[in-house]
């Protein structure tokens, strides 16, 4: 690591859910377009060592990345904001660190000692910001965000980390604090006083923050930004609004415009030039903000919450935006799917994606979606148990076998055209043991897959999945009508599926969503948009 590398720790207070991601994200893309070398890590204070385990209804979509970790949502943002790769290093849990330290224990590291949070846990936490596990990175900024809230009980070692570091580190490192401020209805102003108790809170923790962030829907004037800083013992230009905003691919123009950046620039001793590459960031605001029509995109899945594919729909969204149009998401509960009803429910919608997940719940609901946009050539995109839906219908309805099944679903299906993966027969736990991560997939020349990626060989692209398509039924699909356009050239694996003579319908193996970011949308999102502003 260069010694010269410089560190943001962001926190939370007050509320819980305010955007420190999106604006841990922003504050990455600022400095990437001043030319700095940049990365963002995530520490969450849960004990589980991962969210891969986590039902969405809990922590909403579980982000994988290229080497293969389940990570939170945010890593996403961090992704798609500024074009890096993150890795496991970027994502760290309370639970991570304790195995580490208790492993190490077990080994006799700590020749006896006794094994307490002060210094062992905080020294491990410190150890992970500061990423002495990549110790060839050569990085200017390391972004560090903690998940939680201050004055939560497990966010503790974190916070006294923080503090060691602070003064470690001296100018190098930067306390960003982001907090709320309410509006009360019948008194009709804008409270401070929850702002002013979380960073006391924060104090007392021994930690002074440099920079405040307040989000709030409602504009605060220069007077009361001037109150936050007087009583939180910070400069005024030091306080930062984050308002409302139509898109959260505002919000980096928005700091931008109030000079976070240059704020951090200063408080880190660095100086503050002209350089700014922000044109192509503002080029894809331009054509988010004259993106004209609607296309009514419905979303067939079993968790009803909007977190729950967070990478699927920011996948859309982009997408429709490079083809000027606003992509209107519409969730459909595959539960409530039905022979009589599938119709009501996806109508008026120009295309479908059949959404991942896992177990039997909701899954003939998919496979009834399937059946319908096939037969009624709706654009359709499958994704992960979505493509295997659409290929156990294809079996079904097509090939004639009827009772043709996934084995996570039927483990008795005569004809199991989903089976389990070989390696995956022996696994007994559930964390961190699917297949994980980025794997090649070689494309069949003149399919539609293969136009969509404008004509690459071989695309890398990440998993997340214990179940693949049963080889054995491979030529029965090919001589159907389904063909098998990706395939993973070292286990054979099918990763692509597509009905050419249909307007555009397309299942992956994989997860496009991970790959699709603000100034590159992903080449299989943008050719499905386009079937469907085409259908709209």
């Amino acid at each position: 690591m260069n010694k010269q590398t410089k560190y943001i720790f962001i926190t939370g207070g007050v509320v819980s859910s305010l955007g420190k991601g999106i604006i841990s994200a922003s504050i990455g893309k600022l400095l990437q377009a001043r030319g700095y070398a940049i990365t963002i890590q995530k520490f969450d204070p849960y004990i589980n060592i991962d969210p891969g385990t986590l039902n969405p209804y809990e922590h909403g979509e579980c982000y994988v990345t290229m080497d293969g970790m389940e990570t939170d949502l945010d890593l996403g943002h961090y992704e798609r904001f500024t074009d890096i790769h993150t890795t496991r290093h970027n994502s760290i849990t309370t639970g991570r660190i304790y195995k580490t330290v208790i492993d190490r224990e077990r080994r006799g590291d700590y020749l006896g000692k006794t094994i307490q949070v002060v210094p062992h846990i905080t020294d491990e936490i410190k150890r992970r910001m500061l990423r002495e596990n990549e110790p060839d990175e050569q990085l200017d900024f390391v972004i560090t965000e903690v998940g939680g809230t201050i004055g939560d009980i497990e966010s503790a070692p974190f916070m006294e980390a923080i503090r060691q570091l602070r003064w470690q580190l001296g100018r190098n490192a930067v306390s960003v604090h982001l907090t709320y401020v309410p509006y009360l209805k019948a008194a009709e102003e804008m409270k401070t006083k929850p702002t002013q108790h979380s960073v006391k809170e924060l104090q007392g923790m021994g930690i002074q923050p440099d920079i405040l962030v307040l989000r709030t829907e409602r504009h605060l004037d220069d007077q009361m930004r001037m109150k936050v800083a007087s009583f939180c013992n910070v400069d005024l230009d030091c306080v930062i609004l984050s308002e409302d905003m139509p898109s959260i691919y505002e919000v980096p123009v928005r700091m931008l415009e109030q000079g976070l950046d240059t704020a951090i620039l200063r408080k880190t001793g660095l100086p503050v030039g002209e350089s700014l590459s922000m044109q192509s960031w503002y080029d894809f605001l331009d054509r988010q903000r004259h993106a004209e029509g609607q296309i009514h995109i419905g979303l067939v899945g079993k968790y009803d919450l909007q977190d729950a594919y967070k990478s699927i729909r920011e996948s859309l969204t982009l997408a429709g935006i490079y083809h000027g149009v606003k992509t209107v998401l519409h969730f459909v509960n595959s539960e409530r799917i039905t022979a009589d009803n599938v119709s009501e429910q996806l109508a008026d919608m120009a295309g479908v994606v059949i959404c991942p997940g896992f177990g039997q719940r909701g899954t003939e609901g998919k496979i009834l979606t399937a059946a319908y946009t096939r037969t009624h050539n709706i654009p359709t995109f499958g994704i992960c148990l979505g493509m295997q839906m659409m290929v156990i219908e294809f079996a079904r309805n097509v090939l004639g076998y009827p009772d043709a099944n996934s084995r996570e679903i039927d483990a008795q299906t005569p004809h199991n055209v989903i089976d389990l993966m070989e390696e995956q027969k022996t696994v007994t736990q559930l964390g961190g043991t699917m297949r994980l991560g980025a794997y090649a997939c070689d494309l069949r020349e003149g399919s539609r897959a293969h136009e969509a990626y404008g004509g690459q060989h071989t695309v890398m692209e990440r998993h997340r999945h214990r179940y693949e398509f049963n080889n054995a039924y491979r030529n029965r699909y090919e001589q159907g009508g389904m063909k098998c356009v990706g395939v993973n050239p070292a286990a054979d694996l099918v990763e692509i599926v597509e009905i050419a003579d249909h307007r555009w319908y397309i299942g992956t193996q994989f997860h496009p969503e991970y790959s699709s970011t603000v100034l590159h949308p992903h080449p299989l999102f943008l050719s499905f948009v386009k079937a469907c502003v085409g259908n709209g």
